[in-house]
């Protein structure tokens, strides 16, 4: 008789057979391991079209005019004819010094200019004499001469006294210290009753012209090697720039609302900063734009065929901007690329992609560079 304990191990080992012999009838040739299929990504050709590049830089306004206003003449400030800060028209009165010394030098000066004229009236008329007396052989030619330097003399002296009175009429002039042109006075510099011009002369105040402003900026010696390319494949030279429009934006805008006219382009490249200087003037009737300003710049340039690929689809690595490809294969590449300017949502590529690639804008995080992946073809605006 077998005991009990024995049994129950005995039927326990038969019943664990039976399983494993289950298990074993189930597994054939169908149920060997299977890979996953390839990621879903959504490709698209790059868009062509004709886009408006534009130069971007840095740049600061400047005043096309801006002067110290200086005494020329000595003497007292007699009045201050502005108020500080305001804006003043051309030929406005702004320091008076006193002029009453000075109109009273121009009438000695005139009375001398009388003088000097009837001492000549009075030699002309002895030369006169003696000409008439020489032609009739009745006077010495010693006395002729000495008429003849009289003559001369005050007539020298004639001029002089004119020339003194033009100055005097000058120097009365700058007793009304008046306006240059349009502008903005800063704050005064001397009071009522100050005397100025005594050793040299004293500034005043400074005069600064509001509109129009200068926009000065820098090219690169990159940009500016590009820049005379493209000229000189169209037929064109630097000085075929001069008065192409030019649009800024204040630190705080992002439209570029302020629009003016490249009027200047220097003749050499700075050596040391490596950088080509050029200038835009713009009309600022508001004075919306201050000297010493720091804007943005940009110049458009004509309209180009260029392709662009929605600008969430580049990436970046320590070897710069790229793309994801997927090739006709349908493995992916990463191309390096130079991208460019943003055209909406859009960016430009300059260099490193075709018309025909299949750039990755959608599932860019399961597309692994050598991998495989199932993708699925869109325009690039519709994925975007």
């Amino acid at each position: 008789m077998i005991p009990a304990a024995s049994a129950r191990t005995t039927f326990a080992i038969a019943l664990l057979e039976m399983v494993m012999a289950a298990v074993l009838a189930g597994c054939g040739q169908n149920n060997q391991y299977a890979a996953p299929p390839p990621p879903k990504v959504t490709v698209a050709a790059p868009i062509e079209k004709d886009v408006t590049r534009y130069f971007e830089a840095t740049g600061n306004t400047a005043a096309v005019n801006s002067i110290d206003l200086v005494a020329r003449v000595q003497g007292f400030v007699q009045a201050i004819s502005y108020t500080d800060g305001a804006f003043v028209k051309k030929g406005t009165s702004l320091f008076t010094i006193e002029p009453e010394p000075y109109r009273l030098k121009v009438i000695a000066a005139k009375s001398a200019v009388v003088s000097a004229q009837a001492t000549l009236t009075q030699a002309q008329a002895d030369f006169q004499r003696q000409v008439d007396l020489l032609t009739k052989q009745v006077s010495a030619q010693v006395t002729y001469d000495k008429a003849l330097a009289t003559r001369d003399s005050s007539q020298a002296d004639l001029q002089s006294a004119q020339a003194n009175e033009q100055q005097a009429e000058i120097n009365l002039g700058y007793t009304d210290v008046t306006a240059p042109f349009d502008g903005v006075v800063t704050a005064r510099q001397v009071s009522i009753g100050q005397l100025v011009g005594a050793n040299s002369p004293t500034a005043l105040a400074t005069l600064v012209q509001m509109d129009p402003i200068w926009v000065n900026f820098n090219a690169s010696e990159r940009e500016v090697l590009r820049i005379r390319a493209n000229l000189a494949s169209r037929g064109e030279t630097i000085t075929s720039l001069i008065g192409i429009p030019v649009e800024v934006a204040l630190q705080t805008e992002t439209d570029y609302p302020h629009h003016g006219k490249l009027d200047y382009i220097a003749p050499n490249v700075d050596p040391s900063t490596g950088t080509l200087a050029a200038r835009a003037t713009l009309e600022n009737g508001g004075r919306t734009l201050l000297p010493g300003y720091f804007v943005r710049v940009r110049v458009p340039s004509k309209p180009q065929s260029a392709l662009l690929v929605p600008d969430v689809a580049l990436g970046t690595d320590q070897g710069g901007r790229y793309v994801l490809v997927v090739n006709k294969d349908s493995f992916v590449e990463q191309r390096k690329v130079e991208p460019g300017q943003l055209v909406g949502d859009l960016r430009v590529i300059e260099t490193g992609l075709s018309k025909d690639d299949r750039v990755v804008v959608g599932g860019v995080m399961r597309a692994i560079p050598g991998e495989k992946v199932d993708a699925e073809q869109r325009s690039a605006s519709a994925a975007n």
